[in-house]
């Protein structure tokens, strides 16, 4: 058991299950993972094992099949999971933003349409917000759906859907015509069934192929295609149209947890890398951990750990209270991005010529890291979501 990431407070229910995942990651996760990282290989095993563990299922509530979890405990089981290998982690975070989604904002018919057959994970939840010309400026999207009767024809690209191949149910955001004059209001979440897999997954919609990537490989990413695909009303989150930014919103908080989350989990994995490699290598005659300049760095890389830990837990259980929590979900997946970056620099440091090669694991690392300070909103808008609700506390009189 590490010194470092531990939370106070935790029930015995959350301590049992955290002690499963831990010892699943290291059975089952570890072992497995550069290899599978190195072929960009989907771990269907893995997924399957948690399938049994019942971790698609953590947050749903026990009426719909779930275990009723909190979101401190699905963060910490991220963390845990991330920690063996982070696109494990992102396998679970678009279908539980989809799980939260619909528990928050679905129509009755919704969550017991979907939410029994998520939380077995027979069905499988992806995300779908950006585009390949908008980023983090959401209100730039152009998919479009144009109500035709009882249905709407959606037309747009829609871009960088984690699990868009495997996933059979996406949440995708687009515009529709509301008449407001709030572009924001103007959005609607659809909730789009189709087939898993590549190509044409459904009548006038494509998943063309995995986007290739530098590091997060094995999970798929891909763009999602609308050209001249008919939905069903009924199939808007919620029922009504005009409401999929707030939405999606609401969702994102959950997700930037699970970033900070998996931020944590990546630093304390290269920690624990560079401080075994540190005792084992010598240079000069002595251990390299015995040289000053190294213990200082293990000794930075072990506070910024636990600093984005303390500050992810906080964000979890702010959200979990019923609290806005999009300053803290900020302040967390900003600070534990950019200390997961540092830390595994700072490994890849101590490794020297050998964190160059693919033979060692903080190489995979290495290029994993970069993906956290992008996913779920840059480090910039994090700190404009900060800098805004900081000005709004401290608003002069």
């Amino acid at each position: 058991m590490s010194r470092l990431q531990q939370t106070e407070g935790l029930t015995d229910i959350q301590e049992e299950i955290l002690k499963t995942v831990r010892s699943f990651v290291e059975s089952e996760i570890l072992p497995v993972a550069t290899e599978l990282e190195h072929k960009d290989e989907y771990p269907t095993e893995i997924v399957e094992g948690l399938k049994e563990l019942g971790l698609f299922g953590l947050m749903i509530p026990e009426e719909y099949g779930g275990l009723g979890e909190s979101l401190l405990t699905y963060a910490l089981c991220v963390e845990e999971i991330a920690r063996g290998w982070m696109s494990v982690s992102g396998i679970i975070n678009t279908h539980f933003i989809v799980a939260y989604m619909l528990l928050q904002h679905g129509t009755d018919e919704q969550k017991q349409r979907y939410l029994p057959r998520m939380a077995t994970g027979e069905v499988r939840g992806a995300f779908s917000m950006s585009e390949p010309g908008c980023g983090s400026d959401v209100a730039a999207i152009k998919t479009k759906a144009v109500k035709d009767g009882d249905s709407y024809t959606i037309n747009g690209q829609k871009m960088w859907l984690t699990n868009g191949g495997t996933a059979n149910l996406v949440a995708v955001l687009v515009k529709t015509d509301e008449g407001n004059d709030s572009v924001y209001k103007n959005m609607t979440t659809f909730l789009v069934e189709k087939e898993p897999g590549f190509g044409e997954v459904d009548k006038g919609l494509t998943v063309p192929g995995k986007i290739e990537k530098m590091g997060y490989k094995g999970v798929d990413t891909t763009e999602l295609i609308f050209d001249g695909y008919r939905i069903d009303a009924g199939q808007i989150l919620g029922g009504q149209p005009g409401k999929g930014f707030y939405q999606m919103m609401d969702g994102v908080e959950v997700g930037r947890v699970n970033v900070a989350a998996r931020g944590c989990g990546v630093a304390r994995r290269a920690f624990e890398l560079g401080i075994s490699y540190a005792q084992q290598r010598e240079t000069f005659g002595k251990k390299i951990a015995d040289h000053q300049a190294v213990l200082f760095r293990l000794a930075d890389m072990a506070v910024k750990v636990e600093a984005a830990h303390e500050l992810m837990v906080k964000a979890a259980r702010k959200k979990d209270a019923g609290s806005r929590n999009d300053f803290e979900a900020g302040v967390a997946k900003y600070l534990a991005s950019e200390y997961c970056s540092q830390v595994v620099e700072d490994s890849f440091r101590i490794h020297g010529g050998y964190g160059f090669s693919k033979e060692y694991e903080i190489e995979r690392l290495y290029r994993e890291a970069p993906m956290l300070l992008i996913g779920e909103g840059t480090a910039d808008i994090q700190r404009m979501i900060i800098g805004r609700r900081l000005l709004e506390d401290y608003k002069l009189s």
